[in-house]
C-alpha cells in the first residue's frame, strides 16, 4: 500500500481482499450477517442483506453522499446515526429507494421498523442502504418478506452472502479483513464489504460499504478515523465522475475483543481495508480494462495535488487513449491546465509506467517506450511546486462501459 493511502503509524499488518465464508463483515467478532434472495432484482440472486452488532458496545459512524438529491435511506440513515449507535443496517439491491418522495421515506421507515421488530431493537437503531434504479418504489411486498428471510438465516460466517447480495452491475462480491493488536497485545479485526461499479466518484463514500470492528472504541474515535481513512481512499476513488444519490459508509464497533487501539493505529488499520476496497472497486468498474494510478507530487498544497490529478483521472481523452494503449501524454498536461493548481506549464514533467514522456512541459523520452500492455498503469505528474502529493484511483473508458450504461437503466 502506497504512502498515499495510509494514516498515521504502520501496524505491521495488511488488509486484503477476501472470498472465504467467515470473513470480511463477520471476521470480526460480535456480528452477524446474512444474504438472501427477495425478488427485488429482475436478473435473481441474493438482493436483501442484514448485518448485526451483537455488542457488547454498539457504537457506530458513518459518512453519506454529498449529492444534493439524496435518496431515502440516506436521509434516515443520517438522522438515525447521529447519537453515534447503531445495532444493525439492512441493505437491498434492486432498487435505490431515490427521488422516491413521500412515500419513498415512509417505505424506509417501515422497512427500519420491521427489521428492528423482529430482531426486537428500536428502529432508530436501524439503519437503511438502497442501491440499484433510482425513481422507482421499492415493492414492499418482496422486500418485507425479504427481511424476514434475512433475520431467520443471520449467521457468524454470513458475511460473504451479504457482500453478494448488494451487487447490482458488480461481477465479484468485495471484502476485506485487517487484524491489529493493541498495546496490550490483544487482537482485533477490521472487516468490510463494498459494492460498486459504476458511479464511482463520491463526496465522502463510494457507493454502498459496511465496516466492521471486534475493536472497544467509542462513536467519536470511529467518525475520527473514518473520516480520515475515507479521505484517502473512497475520496480519491474516481471511476466516471459521477456521484450517486445513495452513497454510504459505515462503520459499527461491537467490542467483543476488548482490544483497545489507539487512534493512530485504528485509523491506519481502517484505511488499509478502505484502500483495499477502493480498490477492489475500480478494477470492476464497468468495462475497464485499465486500473490507473494517477499521482501528482511536488504540488504547492494537498488539494493542488488532489486537484490535478482528478483533472486527469476525468478526462475522457486520456482515459480513452489508455484504452487505445496509447500513452498521450498532451492529454495528461491539457486536463492540468484546466485546473487551479500552482505551477508553471514549462515545468511539468510527466512518467507513464515510468517513463518521463513529458520533459519541462515539453517532449520527454520515447512515448513507444511505454508498455500499456499491462492492466496497471501509473501516470505521475510532476507539478516543481512545492513538497505536497496525491493519488487519485480511475480506470481507462471503453465501448464495454459505453455499452453497460446504455443498456442498464440507472
Amino acid at each position: 500500500m502506497s504512502a498515499e493511502s495510509t494514516t498515521g503509524p504502520s501496524t505491521g499488518s495488511t488488509a486484503e481482499s477476501t472470498t472465504g465464508s467467515a470473513v470480511g463483515i463477520t471476521a470480526p467478532a460480535g456480528f452477524r450477517a446474512a444474504g438472501v434472495e427477495a425478488g427485488l432484482k429482475n436478473s435473481g440472486g441474493r438482493d436483501v442483506a442484514l448485518v448485526v452488532n451483537d455488542g457488547p458496545r454498539k457504537a457506530a459512524a458513518a459518512v453519506f453522499t454529498r449529492n444534493r438529491v439524496a435518496a431515502a435511506p440516506v436521509l434516515w440513515s443520517k438522522q438515525a446515526v447521529s447519537d453515534g449507535r447503531a445495532d444493525a443496517v439492512i441493505l437491498n439491491s434492486g432498487g435505490a429507494n431515490a427521488c422516491t418522495g413521500t412515500e419513498g421515506f415512509r417505505n424506509t421507515h417501515t422497512t427500519a421498523e420491521k427489521t428492528a421488530d423482529l430482531l426486537g431493537l428500536s428502529a432508530a437503531d436501524v439503519l437503511v442502504c438502497s442501491t440499484g434504479l433510482i425513481g422507482v418504489q421499492l415493492p414492499l411486498d418482496k422486500l418485507l418478506p425479504g427481511v424476514e428471510a434475512a433475520v431467520s438465516a443471520l449467521s457468524n460466517d454470513g458475511g460473504a452472502d451479504a457482500a453478494h447480495a448488494i451487487m447490482t452491475t458488480d461481477t465479484v462480491a468485495k471484502q476485506a479483513v485487517f487484524s491489529g493488536t493493541d498495546r496490550s497485545g490483544r487482537t482485533y479485526r477490521i472487516g468490510g464489504m463494498a459494492k460498486g461499479a459504476g458511479m464511482l466518484a463520491p463526496g465522502l463514500a463510494t457507493m454502498l460499504v459496511v465496516l466492521t470492528t471486534d475493536a472497544d472504541l467509542p462513536a467519536p474515535a470511529l467518525d475520527a478515523g473514518l473520516r480520515a481513512a475515507t479521505a484517502v481512499t473512497f475520496d480519491r476513488t474516481d471511476s466516471d465522475g459521477c456521484m450517486s444519490t445513495n452513497d454510504t459508509v459505515i462503520l459499527m464497533a461491537s467490542g467483543a475483543s476488548g482490544a483497545e487501539p489507539d487512534a493512530a493505529a485504528f485509523a491506519a488499520g481502517l484505511t488499509e481495508v478502505c484502500h483495499s476496497l477502493a480498490q477492489q472497486l475500480i478494477t470492476d468498474a464497468e468495462g475497464a480494462s485499465h486500473d490507473i494510478a494517477i499521482t501528482t507530487v511536488n504540488a504547492a498544497s494537498v488539494a493542488d495535488a488532489e486537484t490535478a490529478a482528478r483533472a486527469v483521472a476525468r478526462s475522457n481523452l486520456f482515459k480513452t487513449a489508455i484504452f487505445g494503449n496509447d500513452p498521450n501524454w498532451g492529454r495528461v498536461l491539457s486536463a492540468v491546465g484546466t485546473t487551479d493548481a500552482a505551477f508553471e506549464p514549462d515545468r511539468i514533467d510527466v512518467s507513464i509506467n515510468g517513463v518521463q514522456v513529458c520533459r519541462n512541459g515539453g517532449i520527454g523520452d520515447p512515448r513507444e517506450d511505454v508498455d500499456l500492455a499491462p492492466r496497471a498503469v501509473t501516470v505521475e505528474i510532476d507539478l516543481h511546486a512545492g513538497s505536497e502529493r496525491a493519488t487519485i484511483w480511475t480506470n481507462d473508458l471503453t465501448t464495454d462501459y459505453v455499452h453497460e450504461n446504455s443498456a442498464y437503466s440507472s
